[in-house]
């Protein structure tokens, strides 16, 4: 039965990761396209913020389970 955990543990770690990694580059891109912007919209601010908000809270789920991108 601990293996099954185990299993699962590390699934939902490298989903968790998964994740991270794939709204920091969304967060990333809305936040490069809102600079180069003349007039940023505020459609443009709230998927902004949005997108801010959700990776910051992974990054707080994965701190909370003491992970590490560099763990194997």
């Amino acid at each position: 039965m601990g293996f099954r955990t185990n299993r699962k543990k590390k699934q939902y770690e490298q989903a968790l990761l998964d994740d991270i990694y794939r709204l920091q580059s969304e967060w990333m891109q809305v936040k490069d396209v809102m600079e180069r912007s003349l007039d940023p919209s505020v459609e443009g601010e709230y998927q902004l913020k949005i997108a801010e908000i959700k990776y910051f809270f992974l990054l707080k789920e994965a701190r909370r389970l003491h992970l590490n991108a560099r763990q194997k």
